[in-house]
């Protein structure tokens, strides 16, 4: 619209009634909610944008798609956008993301989620994934000071899955045996004295130290000290990785011995399990996603819809 159009539309805003005035709001609603979108990608843009077909930072501006700056390669003359190479590339309807985003802040399920926005079921079950692609690995680089680690367990499931691996189980239904076995998905939490967190999905049954070496080993400081319980696999690791250790013995009944406990732990433990009981069952394949999203609501360490989009991005344009 030219100038002087726009000036004459402003002067007649005063002269409209109150369902006017109303209309006119909810008309402007998703393009300024798109706005807001568009403008969170930005800042979310990397410095410099590299083409995600090549690597290579030469390019220009290439017209604007949906309200996103649109770029083309000169190396390869491919075109892209911020969003290009990303979890979130080729989804529609951007105008509702943030909408949708704070429903994720407030754990909405995806059928409450999907009726809230105004979108079918599987488009709020694939935008669940899609954000949380990039937010699962949001997770700190490194523990220092003190750390406490242990495993929680969850019977696996394979729900939505087309075909089983075992006979079906109604309503979750329970293990063929007592104890932990390998119909169990075993989740390794560890977190510092300063509340940072590292989770993991280490597989079936109980953790072994080869999966403590590949999962626990990269985000320990060398300098750290690790409590865990009396299990045999963390004293194992902990001398093959000369890292300081102290364990309590639960299984005597010490749950304290000074600064020595996993109290902090077990306690992200039962925030964790109560929050996923409203989901009625987590499939075992999107767990990963789940001990994300639990991670960027922890201590509201993520309060804003436009903050767990530049999560959900992450930083995808990176110099090859």
């Amino acid at each position: 619209m030219k100038s002087e159009g726009f000036r004459r539309l402003l002067r007649q805003v005063d002269s409209l009634t109150r369902q006017q005035r109303s209309k006119l709001v909810d008309a402007l609603r998703p393009a300024i909610s798109l706005d807001k979108v568009c403008e969170a990608i930005d800042s979310a843009r990397p410095d410099p944008l590299c083409c995600p077909s090549c690597g290579n930072s030469r390019h220009y501006r290439h017209g604007v798609v949906r309200g996103l700056q649109r770029y083309r390669c000169r190396a390869c003359s491919r075109t892209f956008s911020a969003l290009s190479g990303t979890p979130l590339a080729r989804l529609r309807y951007r105008s509702k993301w943030l909408d949708y985003l704070k429903e994720m802040l407030g754990s909405r399920s995806v059928r409450a989620a999907a009726k809230l926005i105004g979108v079918h079921r599987n488009t709020s079950f694939r935008w669940r994934h899609r954000f949380l692609d990039g937010v699962r690995h949001d997770q700190p680089e490194r523990l220092a000071g003190i750390a406490e680690a242990d495993e929680m367990f969850l019977l696996e499931s394979q729900k939505g899955s087309r075909q089983l691996e075992r006979p079906a189980r109604k309503r979750g239904g329970v293990a063929p045996h007592r104890g932990i076995g390998h119909q169990h998905d075993c989740i390794l939490v560890a977190r510092d004295r300063s509340g940072l967190t590292c989770s993991f999905v280490t597989g079936r049954a109980a953790v072994t130290a080869r999966q403590l070496h590949r999962h626990l080993l990269p985000v320990l400081d060398p300098d750290i000290l690790l409590v865990t319980d009396g299990h045999r696999a963390y004293r194992t690791f902990a001398r093959e990785a000369r890292i300081a250790h102290a364990f309590v013995n639960l299984r005597a009944g010490e749950r304290v011995r000074g600064a020595v406990h996993v109290q902090n732990v077990n306690a992200y433990h039962q925030r964790l399990r109560g929050w996923l009981s409203r989901f009625n069952g987590v499939a075992s394949r999107y767990l990963p996603n789940y001990l994300g999203w639990r991670w960027a609501l922890d201590g509201e360490r993520i309060a804003a819809p436009e903050q767990l989009l530049e999560r959900a991005i992450g930083l995808f344009h990176t110099q090859r």
